[in-house]
């Protein structure tokens, strides 16, 4: 057994509210600005008497539930609601299409729904042919006058407000290793496949968290990322609670307002992704840019060189890289907050990972060498248990107890660890690996292009070619740039193998809800373009 024991989320709760019962545990700002904070007492009694309306409409351990909720307050009330009676969160992108929820539903063979009143029209649809979930809750009182605010709903539906005011339930026997999530990765070309998270992944998350970002219970994290993310999950809520400090959600995420809110709520860790670091630095620049708290900022997802030290210097914090996956029981490694960076690495092994770059016969490659990224671990603790009814792609995906990312990096001679690319973003062309991210570096340092991402289109003779979509910047020197000016541009950067050969100019990128651009939609978006040669406008 190791540092975690056979301790759940519910253990974890009780043991902070035990140590801190007034302490700020939660604060919420929704859409509209209404700000409301809970302490540990509040949460831990909200929790379970979440989990009693839960366990009085028959759902108890090892039943799915799926959560469909922007950040709020009722969606941890739920989270550890479901923990406390063994059962299973599957949290859902509330940008989800009517047949992608389908899919998460049926595939996790849900029992019930939790959503809001924006989306119960697509949750109609959906459910009308799925009988097997039983159990349907509305949260968050009225939107669009479906839902009145006295805590009624509309036909079939439980109202939030009936479960969180049920007798306390008491905890369920339940072990660390038990599954207490299922989280669905965005897949390229296969469906989505569920990653089985555990009790012990959570508290693993948590600690490698507050350990890596030296966090204390002092610390206040925010975040406007969203809780169906195991980012938002893990960065903010579950490191708070390993270290008895205050997380903070913000439902929305608005670049003009957002360090405003930093400042507003005295945060002092907060978590960005790149994205939001562009966005904030688009803002004007203000004098109260570095009048903050912010000690930390956990960052992933790279940015240019340039942009980090012009985001660092601005806003007179540092961006603690870091790299990480579902499958991984999320942080795999974190720059040293004490120690050297080396930007752009991702950091060093967190303290429990050891990290393995290997080629495609499985063995060890040199210091600089390209390879997969694997990591160390044990399923169901550090690892993630598996994929839910894939038994086929979890032997595939752990071996021997190493878990194969899908990612390329390489190792440097101190053992720092850096990121090259997703092995499905790998170009090959004629011979020769190209990493789409370092195309897309190159492109985004022209003065004119806002955003970049590079994806592999076909070529009859050299295998893949190099395909870029870009977005200008608004108000650039002289509108979109031509293909011939961003082509000479990064020949000036990039081998002639790495340059692209074709460039679609797009008003924008398509985005996952955390920023992430989408770059399957990209590939099926070539079909539908014309491959003239000589470059797209």
């Amino acid at each position: 057994m190791d540092l975690i024991g056979n301790r759940t989320l519910a253990d974890l709760l009780v043991e902070r509210c035990g140590r801190h019962p007034d302490r700020a545990c939660l604060l919420v700002e929704d859409r509209a600005g209404a700000v409301t904070e809970y302490t540990y007492r509040e949460v831990l009694d909200a929790v379970r008497r979440t989990a009693g309306g839960f366990a009085a409409l028959g759902i108890g351990r090892g039943d799915a539930v799926v959560i469909h909720l922007r950040n709020c307050a009722e969606f941890v009330f739920a989270w550890f609601g479901l923990a406390w009676l063994g059962a299973v969160m599957v949290p859902s992108n509330v940008a989800n299409s009517a047949t992608e929820l389908r899919y998460l539903i049926e595939h996790s063979e849900a029992v019930g729904v939790l959503t809001e009143p924006d989306h119960l029209p697509m949750f109609a649809e959906v459910l009308a042919g799925i009988p097997a979930v039983e159990h349907r809750i509305v949260a968050r009182g009225a939107a669009r006058d479906r839902t009145p605010r006295d805590g009624h709903a509309p036909a079939g539906f439980v109202p939030f407000a009936q479960l969180s005011a049920a007798a306390p339930a008491a905890p369920a026997d339940v072990d660390s290793e038990d599954v207490v999530e299922m989280l669905f990765t965005s897949g390229t070309t296969a469906r989505p496949k569920a990653v089985m998270i555990t009790h012990a992944n959570c508290l693993w998350g948590g600690e490698r968290v507050s350990r890596g970002a030296a966090l204390d219970g002092g610390d206040r994290l925010l975040t406007a990322l969203p809780l169906f993310h195991i980012n938002a999950q893990e960065i903010t809520v579950l490191a708070a609670l390993t270290v008895g400090g205050t997380a903070i959600l913000l439902e929305d995420y608005h670049a003009s307002t957002f360090w405003e809110r930093v400042r507003g709520h005295g945060a002092t860790v907060v978590s960005l992704v790149a994205m939001q670091v562009r966005t904030l630095l688009a803002q004007p620049a203000s004098p109260d840019d570095t009048a903050h708290r912010v000690r930390r900022v956990v960052y992933a997802i790279n940015v240019t060189e340039a942009e980090k030290d012009e985001f660092e210097r601005r806003f007179g914090v540092e961006l603690i890289n870091g790299y990480g996956l579902s499958e991984g029981g999320t942080v795999v490694t974190m720059s040293p907050v004490f120690g050297d960076r080396r930007w752009p690495s991702i950091g060093l092994p967190n303290y429990d990972r050891q990290v393995r770059i290997v080629d495609e016969e499985g063995r060890d490659v040199p210091a600089g060498a390209v390879g997969e990224i694997l990591v160390s671990g044990v399923p169901g603790r550090t690892l993630m248990k598996g994929y839910f009814k894939d038994p086929e792609a979890t032997a595939a995906a752990v071996r021997d107890g190493w878990l194969h990312t899908g990612d390329n990096g390489y190792l440097d001679e101190k053992g720092y660890v850096y990121f090259f690319d997703r092995r499905k973003d790998v170009i090959k062309r004629a011979g020769e690996n190209v990493s789409a991210s370092e195309v897309e570096f190159a492109l985004l340092a022209h003065p004119a292009i806002a955003e970049a991402a590079v994806v592999a289109g076909r070529d009859p003779v050299r295998d893949e070619e190099v395909v870029a979509f870009v977005v200008p910047l608004p108000g650039g020197p002289a509108g979109a740039p031509a293909f011939e000016e961003i082509v000479e541009h990064c020949r000036s950067r990039l081998a002639a193998f790495k340059v692209p050969t074709r460039i679609h100019v797009v008003p924008e990128l398509p985005k996952t809800s955390i920023g992430k651009i989408e770059k399957k939609l990209l590939r099926r978006r070539l079909s539908d373009l014309d491959p003239a040669p000589g470059g797209e406008r």
